[in-house]
């Protein structure tokens, strides 16, 4: 169950979980609080909390995503067989996993779980329409009809600048009208979006427009503009632009000062529209969401409240568009670039040369593999082929008694190998670790199984 703190549907359902755990003794329930180990998260795909894993011989073979809990009970049942109760205490949308605890949680969360069933069916179909075209306008009419000033005014604007561009009236479905505010954190409308993101209402795509900056956007994210009676102008930065130097175009020295200053100002540094608690856009808010998701720390400016800053930021670093991230002065670049940079790897290990977070450390690699599984074994091999006997009789022996565990082969990495040595003060190998504390090696293993207490060692 990979779960949260702060979720309340996380909480319901881990006492489920818990009751599950009950009735179905042969089986391993496992917890895993999704934020504080993200790479386990993220080898499950999780995106989501609550969210469940169901594996069979190492391997997931299930998995269910919300506060479902007959979707949870029945796949346990699947999974692990009949439980572990005198009779099944329907009803029926349960199955055999359904014990009288569950019942009356389920009963608990009924009301709440149609609730939320219905705003995650919501929630994916908005994701759908604000990806269903690379521009969207969410507007009161339609383009040839707007039936507000607003509406007509960004259709206008648009058109003017040459962009292809989807519409959805929101006058005709307000489940959308009001979900989309919840969704994009936008009271009001009409919306436009870019390639999924939020880019704002009237008054932003009014300003981004006069200054040139939408164009600026649209051409970033290489969506194809035409001017009027002519053919599609191509997403390319012009040569000449890129040529002019800051002196070239009115960049006086204070300014270009007053710019340097700002960009140096924070090792990691962002100029976005808005606030990192309040993003004025979706691009900056993603940027904000990266960099608070790989806990950097960084300043950040707020590029509406000094429209000097803006302009003169873009003729400085000679890109065109917001929101900007420097690190230590340098422009790395735009959304794309540190989303890109982000998914790749490529962020941290940027961060890690430059010295603005700490190169991982051998005592925090080995804390991390010893955490990895709650049943965590150092052997040599691996265990469908272990490399000597002490390990094989380890591996033999929590297999025997029917425990899931993870492993690491010491002889693929020397350095692990002599660190956890002296990190556990333990000389030999295999050592086997539970709830990141060590257990012993293989002696301690063999005696524990011998007096029946290995199982129950390994579960409390």
């Amino acid at each position: 169950h990979f779960w949260a703190s702060w979720c309340e549907a996380s909480k319901q359902m881990d006492e489920v979980f818990a009751h599950l755990a009950v009735d179905f003794p042969h089986a391993l329930f496992l917890r895993v609080e999704a934020e504080e180990q993200p790479e386990i998260s993220e080898a499950y795909g999780v995106t989501a909390v609550p969210y469940f894993v169901f594996c069979k011989e190492g391997k997931p073979v299930d998995t269910l995503e919300g506060a479902n809990p007959a979707s949870l009970a029945n796949k346990v049942a699947k999974l692990a067989g009949p439980a572990n109760v005198a009779q099944s205490a329907a009803p029926a949308s349960l199955g055999v996993a359904a014990g009288p605890a569950v019942l009356e949680k389920v009963q608990e969360m009924a009301r709440q779980n149609g609730s939320s069933a219905a705003e995650s069916t919501l929630k994916k179909r908005l994701e759908q329409l604000v990806n269903s075209h690379p521009v969207i306008l969410f507007m009161k009419g339609n383009p040839e009809e707007p039936r507000c000033g607003f509406s007509r005014r960004v259709v206008d604007i648009l058109k003017q600048e040459g962009v292809e561009f989807g519409s959805f009236d929101i006058l005709t479905d307000n489940e959308v009208r009001e979900g989309l505010k919840k969704f994009s954190n936008w009271p009001t409308f009409p919306q436009l979006y870019c390639k999924g993101e939020l880019l704002g209402g009237c008054d932003i795509v009014i300003a981004m427009h006069e200054s040139g900056e939408l164009k600026d956007v649209l051409k970033e994210h290489n969506i194809p503009l035409r001017q009027q009676g002519s053919k599609i102008e191509e997403p390319v930065m012009s040569e000449s632009a890129n040529e002019q130097s800051p002196e070239a175009i009115g960049l006086t020295e204070a300014q270009k000062a007053r710019l340097e200053s700002l960009t140096n100002s924070n090792p990691v540094m962002i100029f976005i529209k808005g606030s990192p608690e309040e993003p004025k856009c979706g691009f900056s808010g993603k940027v904000v969401h990266i960099l608070k998701q790989e806990k950097i720390p960084f300043s950040s400016f707020d590029i509406l409240s000094d429209d000097e800053v803006r302009q003169g930021l873009k003729v400085l670093s000679n890109w065109p568009s917001y929101p900007q991230v420097y690190i230590k002065g340098e422009l790395v670049g735009g959304s794309d670039i540190v989303m890109e940079m982000h998914k790749s790897g490529e962020l941290k290990k940027v961060l890690t040369e430059k010295g603005i977070i700490r190169r991982e450390s051998l005592e925090d690699r080995l804390e991390a593999l010893i955490s990895s599984s709650p049943v965590m074994l150092f052997m040599k091999g691996n265990p469908d082929n272990p490399r000597c006997g002490f390990s094989s009789k380890v591996v033999n022996a929590l297999k025997g008694a029917g425990i899931s565990f993870g492993s690491f082969d010491i002889l693929s990495d020397e350095e692990v190998r002599q660190g956890l040595k002296t990190y556990s003060n333990w000389p030999t190998f295999p050592q086997l670790y539970y709830k990141s504390e060590l257990m012993g090696g293989c002696d301690i293993v063999l005696e524990l199984e011998k007096s029946g207490e290995l199982k129950a060692t390994l579960s409390e």
